[in-house]
C-alpha cells in the first residue's frame, strides 16, 4: 500500500442549487493519520468524503491532495461505505470480490492470486476466500469491503460510518483491525461517526462540524498514545474528559 498523503480544505464551499450544504471550511489533515468527523446528521459530514474522493466538485474554494487540486476521483483513494452488503457483489466469492479492485487496475492475471490472498490474510479472512457474501457475517462482509478498497493500493481510505451496522463486540474488533492496519501501512484515514467514543479511540485528531450550513466547529488533537486498548484507553482520564468536552459540544445547543 502506498504511503498517506495529506488533505488540506482551502475555504471549501458546496451547495446544491442555492442551497448551502457546506462554507468557509479550512482545515489540514497529515499524511499517515486518523481523522473523525462528528456531528448532527446533516451538517455535511458524508458530503465531505465524496469532495476528497472528486465525486462532486466544491461549489468553492480547493481540496488539495499532497499540495495538488483534487476535482476527480483517482485510484489514490478508496471509499468504505456503511452498507457492505451493496458493496459487495453476491455473485462473487470473497476471493472474486477483491479479485475486482484489481481487473479495473488492469493488474495481470497472474500477478492478482498473491495480492488477494495477502489482503485476505490482512483482513482476517484467508479460510473464507471461497465463501459468497451471504454466507459471511456483517463483520466478515465489511472486512471483505475493506480487504478490496486495500487491493487497489489507495494512499488515502475514507470510511463513511463504517461499523455503525454491527454489533458492540464485532465493531471494537474491526476498530482495532482498523488501527492495526493503519499503522502497518501509514494510511491517511478520514472516518466519519456519529459514535464519540469511537472517534476518541481511532482518531489522531477530531473534525466537529456545525449544521445549516455544514462548518467546522472545532478542530480537537488526540493526545492519547497509540496502540490503543478497548479498556485501558478508554479509561485513561484524558479519554474521559474529552469525551465530556464532546458532549457537550455536540450535545449542549453549540451546533448552530
Amino acid at each position: 500500500m502506498a504511503a498517506g498523503q495529506s488533505i488540506a480544505f482551502d475555504d471549501v464551499g458546496f451547495a446544491y442549487g442555492a442551497i448551502p450544504i457546506l462554507s468557509n471550511i479550512n482545515f489540514t489533515i497529515e499524511a499517515g493519520t486518523i481523522s473523525c468527523v462528528i456531528g448532527p446528521s446533516g451538517c455535511g459530514k458524508t458530503t465531505l468524503l465524496r469532495l476528497v474522493a472528486g465525486f462532486i466538485r466544491a461549489s468553492e474554494g480547493a481540496i488539495r491532495v499532497s499540495g495538488k487540486v483534487r476535482t476527480r476521483p483517482s485510484r489514490d483513494v478508496a471509499v468504505v461505505f456503511q452498507d457492505y452488503q451493496r458493496a459487495l457483489l453476491p455473485w462473487r466469492t470473497a476471493y472474486e470480490n477483491v479479485s475486482l479492485a484489481l481487473e479495473a487496475a488492469h493488474v495481470p492475471r497472474a500477478e492478482r492470486r498473491e495480492r488477494i490472498e495477502v489482503m485476505l490474510e490482512l483482513v482476517g479472512l484467508p479460510n473464507h476466500a471461497r465463501k459468497f457474501p451471504a454466507q459471511l457475517s456483517g463483520g466478515m462482509q465489511q472486512r471483505l469491503q475493506i480487504a478490496r478498497c486495500l487491493a487497489q493500493e489507495p494512499s488515502i481510505l475514507l470510511m463513511d460510518e463504517p461499523f455503525g451496522a454491527l454489533d458492540a463486540m464485532t465493531r471494537a474488533v474491526l476498530q482495532d483491525e482498523l488501527l492495526r492496519i493503519q499503522q502497518k501501512s501509514a494510511l491517511t484515514v478520514m472516518f466519519v461517526t456519529h459514535d464519540l467514543d469511537e472517534a476518541l479511540y481511532l482518531g489522531n485528531q477530531i473534525l466537529a462540524l456545525k449544521s445549516n450550513p455544514g462548518r467546522l466547529g472545532r478542530l480537537v488533537d488526540v493526545p492519547l498514545p497509540y496502540p490503543r486498548d478497548q479498556l485501558a484507553t478508554k479509561e485513561d482520564p484524558t479519554f474521559l474528559h474529552m469525551r465530556r468536552e464532546l458532549f457537550s459540544l455536540t450535545h449542549g445547543g453549540h451546533q448552530g
